[in-house]
């Protein structure tokens, strides 16, 4: 990767004030380095995005992202050579990540064909007034797009595709830690044809670049996926822009004495171990009915005892890395609080520098940090409930509320858990790491606030004006 890309502002790859490393979690080696750029530089990119104005029709954004996809999915194995070294994602995690921004870009490609008002009577009251209200939908203006590290593709496509199939200009700030899948995106984008003064990026330290953008006066909207402490304190400080929140979850997989538990235990192999379990919609709590508790785990353990834990870009590995030695070592310290709590490990509790084995625990207490808190590391807690109704109380015992899925053939639970689980989506017969472009996604509490998904997402990326005649 080129060290003078990092920061792509006023149309062109422009010099930053220092160059940044990023080092593969896996060898410690240097993979690529990264412009970075000063909060003068990020108020500079942001001010000239408010100064562009969009010419583009819909057919045209629509043009651009499809060709953008046809480009991703050309390009397949070098985008995800770039995600796999980045992050110590596996290579066939990367793969699907490659596959799942391309599936985005070609979904809001045609939504972006979509954007629609209506029209509204008003002789609706006493007054009569014989008029006819007309609703548009306009872009909301400059879109800031904060991303993390752990999808560092697909969340960036998941919002600057609706971000340009609305007709927003957006200015990227990717995490510090896996930068060069977004400079590769962006520099895709600019070959696919989309006019240089409708994007910006810029790379370094979050802290002082997004309190930079989001104090700039320039930004109209702020997009965040990350945690839920930083999310908090950017809630508390922008002011009056629209924003929306991804936050964490302490997603819930809840397995009833009916369910068929092959399945179950390959959505929550799948739910808790892919992409080395970094996923705020992947399985962080089984809640297990008692009376099938011993053969569900005994089965998890046993399929997660055959995941192969090696080089992330090795075809054959299932699980690479986390993010950095640090990441493994905080999963460390809370399987262990948990062991001592109670819990027991059937399989893994293993690390060795940013990696950590597939760990399945039995037993785990309810109240311990393991579950109570999102714990990104491919951990899968078993919690033991007597009854639905205690299930549904361990479900809500929590502060997040992202997705959670059920397992049961019982139609009055699965219904019943769709009212009763406090979460943004339920799902039944699948965990809650399951997706699809054109769903709305988000959650409650301190999950977030907002809904991405193509067209939802694209909702909250514009404005509704009215025409009244």
């Amino acid at each position: 990767m080129n060290a003078t890309k990092g920061l792509f502002s006023g149309g062109r790859w422009s010099p930053g004030v220092g160059v940044a490393e990023v080092r593969n979690p896996y060898t410690d080696e240097v993979v690529g380095t990264v412009v970075r750029a000063s909060p003068e530089q990020a108020l500079e990119a942001a001010r000239g995005l408010a100064g562009a104005r969009s010419e583009l029709t819909a057919y045209d954004r629509s043009d651009i992202l499809a060709a953008t996809a046809e480009l991703l999915h050309r390009e397949r194995d070098d985008f995800a050579s770039t995600i796999s070294q980045e992050s110590g994602l596996a290579i066939m995690d990367a793969r699907r990540e490659v596959d799942r921004a391309t599936t985005q870009l070609r979904y809001c490609a045609e939504e972006g064909k979509r954007i629609t008002g209506e029209a509204i009577r008003t002789d609706v009251t006493s007054a009569r007034q014989r008029r006819l209200a007309i609703t548009t939908r306009e872009p909301i203006g400059v879109v800031c797009a904060v991303t993390p590290f752990n999808r560092p593709l697909n969340q960036v496509v998941t919002k600057v595709a609706p971000a340009i199939a609305a007709n927003n200009r957006v200015v990227v700030k990717p995490s510090e830690k896996t930068p060069l899948s977004a400079i590769r995106f962006v520099d895709a984008l600019l070959r696919s044809g989309l006019p240089p003064d409708m994007i910006a990026l810029v790379c370094g330290e979050p802290g002082e670049l997004v309190d930079a953008l989001v104090h700039s006066g320039h930004i109209d909207m702020l997009t965040f996926t990350g945690s839920t402490r930083v999310g908090r304190l950017l809630a508390a400080s922008a002011g009056m822009i629209r924003q929306t929140y991804e936050l964490g979850d302490s997603g819930a997989l809840v397995i009833m004495a009916d369910a068929d538990i092959p399945a179950a235990v390959a959505a929550a192999t799948a739910g808790a171990f892919a992409t080395s379990g970094q996923s705020c919609r992947g399985v962080k709590r089984i809640i297990a009915h008692g009376d099938v508790a011993d053969e569900f785990a005994r089965e998890l353990a046993a399929a997660a005892s055959d995941l192969v834990v090696g080089d992330p870009g090795d075809p054959a590995t299932d699980i690479g890395t986390l993010i950095d030695r640090d990441a493994a070592s905080e999963v460390e310290a809370r399987v262990a609080c948990a062991v001592a709590a109670g819990a027991r490990v059937l399989c893994g509790a293993r690390r060795v520098g940013a990696q950590y084995w597939p760990t399945v625990l039995d037993h785990v207490p309810r109240d311990a940090d393991l579950v109570r808190l999102e714990t990104f590391g491919p951990t899968a807690p078993v919690i033991r409930v007597k009854d639905f109704s205690e299930a549904v109380e361990v479900v809500n015992d929590t502060r997040y509320g992202l997705q959670a899925g059920i397992f049961t053939n019982n139609l009055d639970h699965a219904r019943r858990a769709a009212e009763l689980f406090d979460v943004g989506a339920v799902v039944v017969n699948g965990g809650p790491q399951f997706e699809s472009p054109n769903i709305p996604f988000g959650g409650v509490k301190d999950s977030g606030i907002g809904r991405e998904g193509a067209r939802y997402a694209i909702e909250e990326m514009t404005r509704v004006k009215t025409f009244v005649i």
